[in-house]
């Protein structure tokens, strides 16, 4: 079952037929800029949810846990994301505040990974985030708080079908 199991795995289609070209060398300087475009081309290419991604945490041993969340937005504090701080994603921020988030469109070939410090923002910021939520009912939550991750390193993946995929990083000094 298990040697099936694996040719299953390695029968699945990679990425579709056609996919974007990436040159680095005409990438703009700013990393954001970069993201909103990739981000445009996901929402006309049909991309489900491009704003879902995967965030990474780790305890104060070290041991990681992912999940999917929603980009709230990019600014020159960072990139928003918003949890309980009473979940476990909200004690291990506490705890470690180092985070990664995935993003991946797999209908474009393209992943785009952004890490580095995160930092609580304000009452006010949070309070406003929890009351602009779908569904939201008017009530107050004290223990949701909006997060920025202060990026260190953003890297673009292009998926290529020679196998030759093409990554674009940025890293200190780059971030405005």
């Amino acid at each position: 079952m298990s040697e099936t199991f694996r040719q299953l795995l390695r029968g699945l289609p990679d990425f579709p037929d056609v996919l974007p070209e990436f040159d680095p060398a005409e990438a703009p300087a700013d990393p954001a800029e970069l993201f909103r475009q990739w981000f445009d081309e996901a929402l006309s290419a049909g991309v489900p949810q491009p704003n879902a991604c995967s965030l990474a945490t780790a305890d104060r041993l070290g041991r990681p846990s992912a999940r999917m969340l929603i980009l709230k937005d990019i600014d020159g504090g960072g990139w928003h994301f918003a949890t309980s701080r009473a979940s476990r994603k909200g004690r291990e921020l506490a705890a470690n505040p180092e985070a990664a988030l995935n993003f991946f469109w797999q209908q474009q070939g393209r992943q785009v990974r952004v890490a580095g410090g995160v930092v609580e923002l304000s009452a006010e910021a949070s309070a406003a985030d929890w009351h602009a939520r779908p569904g939201a009912d008017g009530g107050e939550n004290p223990d949701w708080q909006l997060y920025a991750l202060r990026p260190r390193e953003i890297e673009f993946w292009q998926a290529r079908h020679d196998r030759r995929h093409i990554r674009h990083r940025y890293g200190p000094g780059s971030f405005s």
